[in-house]
């Protein structure tokens, strides 16, 4: 029997009882008196009204409506529960992971993501809700990190159960989401492209982020290997308890002058995320056998939209060589991008599964930085790309709670009172301005006025003459 033939069902049956018991026909016509029967009557009409509203399936998800500024990502509420294809399954998603490349494709500069509308999101973890035909090692109720080209920013999501892999024991759902793409990354390019090996020097760009630091780690699992790690200096003492050997600040020196003062010969890896002028750099600081992997271009990233300057420089100082050039120098380029290897399903299985083991053996750990609900990924992508976080910037998937969304407008209060206050403070700078330069004209007008005595000083005797 199916739920929709249940509420006929049920007035059928009530119908029968009425019409055995003639007696009470009448008192259903005086509810008032009679409340009874009237409450068995309006028992049907109740169920009927509940049934649809039982069967009906909503979630939130983040949702880009369009390239542009943190305004454009926005939480909205989908209905229907997404149907599952063979060998899917659904999760009951409980933390999302933010990524460099989201950044970019909010600003459409990231192709591996479709037009808007539609749901960013790299990986996630969870609890298996469902699961489809075919699907036979994974089961309801397993915990599960997942790793998909794209819509995971939301609560529940489809995937294929080849994307997703066992949470090990002790593993929070947010050191999960923190994973599978930072982990993943710097595995394949340091020991798939790099061949990391002992005593070797290793470049990592961006030592505090999430890339980073899942670098410096994997690094520490070859025996005496140099890292430099370029970061601001309010990050040092951080990256350098993480792994990081000589900690650079980019902003105040030149990262390739400092490395040459160390290694005068130069670098065995180089993993550059830069792109432009960067990647020039890293080429020329290579070794002979050294090899440098670019899997980004962070520079394009100028401002929360899209820069067409930032932009057109970084393809203007677009590195390119000849072959030639390789053969003489003896050196290599790689580059990666883990978004055109989702079809690499045993690759990136091999992989997940020996940074699985580390992160069992307590070699590799996620350093998360912070964790912030749907409603506040404006503000989670701000932290990323203004570079203020130190590890991996988290999204919860819990509703945010009622205290904390009015503490929300206060927030916006202070930012308003603090523009206002800014704003008072120019204004006092202009009126002191004013003031000086009023000063300062009454201070040019002082030798004329004595200038203007002098002359009627001398001209007193003139008139006494006459």
């Amino acid at each position: 029997m199916s739920g929709e033939d249940a509420p006929a069902e049920q007035q059928n049956a009530v119908d029968q009882k009425q019409e055995t018991k003639p007696a009470e026909e009448p008192k259903a016509e005086e509810p008032k008196t009679e409340p009874a029967p009237a409450a068995a009557e309006a028992s049907p009409a109740a169920t009927t009204e509940k049934v649809p509203e039982e069967e009906t399936f909503t979630y939130r998800a983040l949702v880009l409506t369009g390239y542009g500024g943190y305004d454009k990502v926005k939480l909205q509420v989908k209905k229907g529960k997404p149907a599952l294809k063979a060998g899917e399954v659904l999760v009951r998603v409980k933390a999302c992971g933010l990524n460099f490349a989201d950044l970019m494709a909010r600003q459409g500069l990231y192709d591996r993501l479709p037009s808007p509308p539609v749901t960013p999101g790299m990986e996630c973890s969870g609890v298996v809700e469902a699961v489809g035909e075919e699907v036979m090692d994974r089961k309801v109720g397993d915990k599960v990190m997942a790793l998909n080209r794209f819509g995971l920013w939301q609560e529940v999501a489809v995937v294929p159960a080849t994307h997703t892999f066992l949470i090990p024991e002790g593993m929070s759902f947010e050191e999960a989401a923190a994973l599978p793409v930072n982990y993943i990354t710097a595995y394949m390019m340091l020991f798939d492209f790099g061949n990391l090996r002992p005593n070797q020097s290793v470049l990592v760009h961006a030592a505090a982020g999430g890339v980073g630091i899942a670098a410096t780690q994997l690094c520490n699992t070859v025996k005496d290997v140099t890292v430099f790690g370029t970061a601001s200096a309010s990050k040092h003492e951080t990256i350098s308890q993480g792994g990081v050997t000589h900690p650079i600040d980019y902003r105040t020196k030149d990262y390739v002058e400092e490395v040459r003062k160390i290694n005068p010969k130069g670098l065995d890896i180089i993993l550059d995320p830069l792109g432009g002028s960067d990647t020039h750099k890293a080429y020329n600081l290579l070794k002979p056998m050294g090899k440098l992997i670019t899997y980004g271009a962070a520079n394009m990233l100028a401002g929360q939209k899209k820069n067409l300057l930032a932009v057109a420089k970084n393809w203007y100082h677009q590195f390119s060589i000849h072959t030639l050039s390789l053969i003489q120098g003896n050196k290599s380029v790689c580059g990666f991008h883990l978004g055109y290897l989702d079809g690499e399903t045993e690759l990136i299985t091999q992989a997940m599964n020996t940074i699985l083991d580390l992160y069992k053996q307590g070699k590799v750990k996620p350093h998360i930085d912070s964790t912030w609900h749907l409603e506040q990924v404006g503000d989670a992508m701000r932290k990323m790309q203004e570079r203020n976080n130190i590890g991996k910037v988290i999204l919860n998937t819990e509703p945010m709670p009622e205290e904390e969304k009015k503490e929300e407008p206060k927030k916006e209060d202070k930012k308003e009172d603090k523009k206002k206050d800014d704003k008072k403070k120019d204004d006092k700078k202009k009126d002191d301005g004013k003031k000086e330069e009023k000063k300062d004209e009454k201070k040019k007008e002082e030798p004329k006025k004595e200038e203007k005595k002098e002359e009627e000083k001398k001209e007193e005797p003139s008139k006494e003459e006459k």
